[in-house]
């Protein structure tokens, strides 16, 4: 059979709508909450979240609980220490996110090594498995999608101040803090919803790379978060339908995508000397 009639074959699978469902919707809130965090240089508070999914999920399958519903409180609430102790401890954003993710990673591979190994494949929860996916988790994903994108529009711009200038954005009587808060919170929540299709250990990648890509672009804030909206969604389709032909981790898949992408179009911005 050839790589085009797997492909075409896809299609007719229902776990396959499921994922790219879910990929879409996740692609979207990754993309429009990345683009204020990069801009913030917040970026790596996806990573180091990600690396509390890890033990969370670690934790919830030692106590035989649902992983994905036991890690969304923890995460959500890892996601409000950073940014607490970046405000109250004298830490800078970095710096309080390298301290959450080294403890996590810690304790989730302790348990891990410990537990005597799992009923269930970790390595799917690492790397992303669309085999995993429910039908809940696709209400779910896309209800919290169309969150997103309500309060991004309903606050664009209080967020706008805030993220290139929040001494400015005080002085403007924008609730700094409060806003803070929530974009802190749902960066935990699109952490948590894609697990399934992209894997705790890759979905901050899904959050930094279309932002990076799109600014390479250069054009107005508006014009990079649709940009990076639309690379996040072309490379998280992309990726699923390969993983599928080639059978790769589709996680693994969506990320090399975005890799490769931005590598082509800085070296093509470098040979051709475009500022």
């Amino acid at each position: 059979m050839s790589n085009l009639e797997q492909l075409l074959r896809a299609f007719e699978y229902g776990y396959m709508w499921r994922a790219l469902l879910v990929g879409v919707s996740v692609s979207i809130s990754s993309a429009t909450i990345g683009s204020f965090l990069v801009l913030k240089k917040y970026a790596m508070i996806g990573h180091g979240l990600s690396h509390v999914a890890f033990a969370a999920v670690a934790i919830g399958l030692v106590l035989n609980q649902a992983p994905l519903l036991f890690s969304l409180p923890l995460v959500v609430l890892s996601s409000i220490i950073i940014l607490k102790l970046n405000h109250t401890a004298r830490l800078q954003g970095d710096a309080s996110i390298a301290l959450m993710a080294a403890f996590a990673l810690a304790l989730g591979t302790v348990l891990v090594s410990t537990s005597g190994g799992f009923n269930v494949d970790v390595y799917s929860y690492l790397f992303g498995s669309i085999l995993t996916i429910r039908q809940t988790d696709v209400y779910f994903a896309i209800g919290f999608s169309v969150a997103v994108v309500a309060f991004l529009l309903v606050y664009f711009t209080q967020l706008f101040s805030m993220t290139f200038d929040e001494d400015f954005a005080r002085i403007t009587d924008v609730k700094v803090s409060r806003l803070n808060m929530v974009l802190a919170i749902l960066t935990g929540v699109t952490v948590v919803v894609g697990i399934q299709a992209i894997g705790t250990l890759l979905i901050s990648a899904l959050i930094i790379f279309p932002i990076i890509i799109a600014m390479q672009f250069n054009r107005s804030f508006k014009g990079t978060v649709g940009i990076a909206t639309v690379v996040s969604i072309a490379s998280v389709v992309s990726g699923l339908l390969i993983s599928f032909v080639i059978d790769f981790p589709s996680g693994s898949t969506i990320v090399l995508l975005n890799s490769l992408v931005f590598f082509i179009i800085y070296s093509l911005r470098t040979i051709l000397g475009v500022r």
